[in-house]
């Protein structure tokens, strides 16, 4: 191993992961709302970038061999996450039904931290893309590298995945001008609740 195979490792990482959660899902659905409403955003990007580093390491620490191997598990997962995703895509649905706008901080009732915190990593850990994408993808793609270096590209995908939740929790607020308006609030929670529903689907007819 030198510094040069590291420095790749790493950036390697990065890259990979980002491909793998940038994309539209549950978790980036709920980190955009919670922080246009401004409301536990560093616990939930905490919660999000915690859950993020536990996965990948279990990816790169081998567990993903693990996973494939036991299609049950997989197979509870995809059906608790499918049914907790219809559930929020439900909620979403009233509250674009009802409308609202952003005054103040908040838009509709405020969730308690505990529950907050609970929505948030049953989003994370009840999603079996995100055993799939982090443990199983990044896991197998980790296998290309050399022991030694496929922990410097865990730690460059772990860096990733914090930069992007940090990133779109807190500056989501940017976008509070925008949701001033009912408009904007019924078409963010109707969007929130197709892809729920889409997600679920997918889920439910793997």
């Amino acid at each position: 191993m030198n510094a040069s195979s590291a420095a790749v490792a790493a950036l390697s990482g990065m890259g990979f992961g980002l491909s793998l959660i940038v994309a539209i899902g549950a978790q980036n659905a709920f980190v955009l709302r919670q922080g246009i409403r401004r409301e536990h955003v560093l616990a939930v990007v905490s919660v999000c970038a915690l859950s993020d580093v536990a996965l990948i390491g279990m990816g790169i620490g081998g567990v993903g061999a693990l996973v494939q191997s036991a299609p049950t598990v997989m197979t509870v997962l995809r059906y608790a996450g499918a049914a907790f995703l219809i559930g929020y895509a439900v909620l979403a649905a009233k509250r674009a039904l009802s409308g609202g706008a952003l005054t103040g901080e908040s838009h509709g009732a405020s969730m308690a931290l505990g529950a907050t915190v609970a929505t948030c990593l049953a989003v994370t850990w009840l999603n079996p893309h995100a055993y799939l994408d982090t443990v199983v993808l990044l896991g197998s793609y980790a296998s290309t590298f050399a022991t030694p270096d496929r922990w410097f590209l865990a730690a460059g995908a772990m860096l990733g995945s914090m930069v992007w939740f940090f990133a779109l929790g807190f500056g989501a607020r940017y976008l509070a001008p925008l949701f001033a308006r009912k408009s904007a609030w019924r078409v963010l929670d109707s969007v929130i609740a197709v892809i729920m529903l889409t997600l679920a689907g997918g889920l439910l007819f793997l």
